[in-house]
């Protein structure tokens, strides 16, 4: 019957060790009859998985990454000291969670491209019912001049076109934010991607999460920089926000943790990428995709989008 269900099983005896893997529970975790009779730790390896699997993270449905799959994980102790895991697959769950927030993101985008759109048209009718032509021709020539050089700032040290146009969306949302979005003398990324998906969602989540914590401060300011060394693309976030509090420094490498309130979409063991916040305000990653440009560096000053 255990085999039947939906649901993996994982049983274990009082020691820690593997006494019984229904058929779903060795797909999803991806091991075969050899881990019955070892320890977890032995049989996964480290990480949150084995953590939670073990007992040493507590909770319900929590969430843990193995391989390509987001499993939402429940453990209940039996009568005999041993204990009894449940598994479930929230994959598709957790890829469709990814795709509503890239949608929101490009909705905000839109929104806000709008929302200007809108003010730079009643400007302009203002000034032609005022009759004021050169002010209108002028203000024209300085509006498409700024999105023009918005662009072009974005895409002569960003050659990838996905992640080139999600910052100067990010830009528009950040400039109706009241927040200065600036791209670092040291981006240079002179290569398409061959799956930029990914890093479009690392830089998007950063750079949200920054403007979280700068918008409605003075003087707010966010800072992207994107670059290769060798194979890999470092991306750097930095932003004038507070931080993180001094009391809970210690615990930002802790897996899962985080100071918003957790969501079901959200992985709580690391994998690649990898995310860090610092203590400092700054937040960093890095992203290995298959990419054959060298590093660079670029020499221009920091441009505000």
């Amino acid at each position: 019957m255990l085999h039947g269900i939906r649901e993996g099983v994982v049983a274990l005896d009082r020691t820690g060790r593997i006494r019984l893997l229904n058929d779903e529970a060795r797909r999803l975790l991806g091991i075969g009859d050899e881990a019955v009779g070892r320890s977890l730790d032995e049989a996964l390896g480290e990480g949150r998985t084995t953590d939670v699997l073990a007992g040493r993270v507590t909770g319900t449905d929590l969430l843990a990454v193995r391989g390509q799959r987001v499993l939402v994980t429940n453990r209940m102790p039996t009568d005999d000291g041993g204990a009894v895991a449940t598994l479930r697959d929230r994959t598709e769950l957790e890829q469709l969670g990814r795709e509503l927030d890239s949608t929101h993101g490009l909705i905000d985008a839109l929104r806000a491209q709008d929302h200007e759109h809108a003010n730079r048209m009643h400007t302009l009718l203002g000034l032609l019912e005022l009759e004021m032509y050169d002010d209108a021709v002028d203000f024209v020539g300085e509006v498409v001049g700024d999105h023009r050089a918005t662009a072009e700032q974005v895409t002569e040290k960003i050659q990838d076109p996905l992640l080139a146009a999600l910052l100067v969306g990010k830009a528009t949302v950040a400039a109706e934010r009241g927040v200065a979005l600036w791209i670092s003398d040291r981006t240079w990324l002179p290569d398409r991607l061959i799956d930029p998906r990914g890093l479009v969602t690392v830089v998007g989540n950063l750079v949200d999460n920054a403007l979280d914590a700068v918008a409605g401060t003075p003087h707010a300011r966010v800072e992207v920089e994107l670059r290769t060394e060798g194979r890999t693309t470092v991306l750097r976030v930095r932003d004038t926000g507070p931080g993180i509090p001094a009391e809970q420094r210690e615990l930002i490498f802790t897996e899962g943790w985080s100071t918003k309130k957790p969501r079901l979409t959200e992985s709580a063991e690391s994998g690649s990428p990898w995310c860090v916040g610092s203590p400092n305000g700054r937040e960093a990653a890095r992203w290995q995709p298959r990419r054959s440009a060298a590093a660079r560096s670029s020499s221009s000053s920091s441009p505000r989008l």
